[in-house]
């Protein structure tokens, strides 16, 4: 398999797998399937992140996200 096929292949995954995410959020039941509401949200999610309180953000939403992977098993 040539080497722009398995970036492909990897990228394909990839987004497969914050899809994904997206629905284990239940954002799709939540938005009603709404794509402007969602991008909304992420980009608000994004702006949080780049301002200057990022870091503090970002250590919450990992320790938020791995309890709820912890609390499915």
């Amino acid at each position: 398999m040539r080497d722009w096929q398995v970036k492909r292949r990897e990228r394909t995954r990839q987004l497969i797998e914050l899809g994904g995410l997206v629905a284990k959020a239940d954002l799709v039941d939540l938005t009603d399937d709404d794509r402007a509401a969602l991008y909304g949200a992420f980009l608000t999610v994004a702006a949080k992140l780049r301002g200057p309180d990022g870091a503090q953000a970002l250590v919450l939403f990992r320790r938020k996200g791995k309890r709820a992977f912890e609390a499915e098993k």
